[in-house]
């Protein structure tokens, strides 16, 4: 009888190359395919100069298919592509040391023979130390896509753009906003792991390669952690673009601590401003981490197959 094999993590003795191939394959595939979304949302989420005054910025649309006419009409469609050079190419290093850590970390805290276990606590534990790990890789280039995001059509390349904020607001702007990353993301990925491998338990309880199922599971997961992380990211946006020239608003100019960010978001918005960006957030991570966990899964079953066949 054929050896089952367990698809919700790689081999014991998978190498890390494989796991690092898999981790990168899913980051690139996860941001790539749904950043113009994510740019509707960095827009929603902070003023733009290129809308005018700080008053008319502070009346901006909420409304996602308004914001997207909007943005294709006056500046291009490709300007819904803006920064995505960055995010790929930070996304395929962190992603794969996010992914090459979890399985780490799960091989360190979860016994092999309690692998086809339930094991949430361990699992979110792993998903935890990988966040720490992977956000530290990625943050600067986050800040990057973000500062692009807002910017018009003859604005600078990504290059320059880092190299302006280095000469201009020092190293540790790239950094302004990974506390507050960690704090959303390590919430979002412990649901994340957990609601996964607890669905994928519950709907493909034979741990057989089942890319609907994964997909499923992963867009479930990347729902649910999006819409309770929100607020967190409303102020990780307005710490990553506070030193931008996109930005009028000299509260938000100004807001390069967490709780200058928050006050700057509640003065302008009120409490509402803490959930801006929701619809569009929602909307990309429910894909994303479809896509995500489906690329990963799929990357680890034709790597773990070509081994086999070897």
């Amino acid at each position: 009888m054929a050896e089952e094999i367990d698809y919700e993590s790689l081999p014991i003795n998978s190498p890390l190359s494989h796991q690092l191939a898999a981790g990168a394959f899913a980051g690139i595939m996860e941001h790539s395919i749904m950043f113009p979304i994510d740019a509707i949302k960095t827009r929603m989420q902070a003023l733009s100069a290129s809308l005018g005054s700080s008053a008319t910025a502070t009346r901006l649309s909420s409304n996602m298919v308004q914001q997207i006419a909007s943005i294709s009409t006056t500046e291009g469609s490709l300007a819904l592509w803006k920064g995505v050079q960055s995010v790929i190419l930070g996304a395929g290093p962190a992603h794969a040391v996010y992914f090459a850590t979890y399985e780490m970390c799960k091989g360190y805290l979860i016994d092999p023979q309690d692998f086809q276990t339930h094991q949430p606590l361990k699992t979110a534990a792993s998903g935890i130390a990988a966040t720490v790990a992977a956000d530290f890789l990625m943050n600067p280039f986050d800040t990057i896509k973000q500062r692009m995001q807002l910017q018009s059509p003859s604005k600078k390349g990504m290059w320059s753009v880092a190299a302006s904020i280095r000469q201009n607001e020092g190293l540790a702007a790239f950094y302004y906003s990974y506390p507050t990353t960690i704090a959303m993301n390590v919430p979002f990925a412990a649901f994340n792991f957990v609601i996964y491998e607890s669905s994928t338990k519950l709907f493909n309880p034979t741990n057989t390669y089942n890319p609907l199922i994964h997909c499923l599971c992963g867009g479930m997961s990347g729902a649910v952690c999006a819409a309770i992380t929100t607020p967190l990211d409303c102020i990780k946006t307005v710490l990553q673009v506070c030193g931008s020239e996109s930005v009028v608003n000299p509260l938000f100019k100004r807001a390069d601590t967490f709780s200058r960010a928050s006050r700057a978001i509640y003065q302008v918005y009120g409490w509402s401003g803490f959930l801006r960006g929701i619809k569009p957030r929602i909307i990309s991570n429910m894909p994303a981490t479809a896509i995500s966990w489906t690329a990963y899964e799929c990357a680890k079953h034709f790597l773990f197959k070509g081994d086999q066949l070897l």
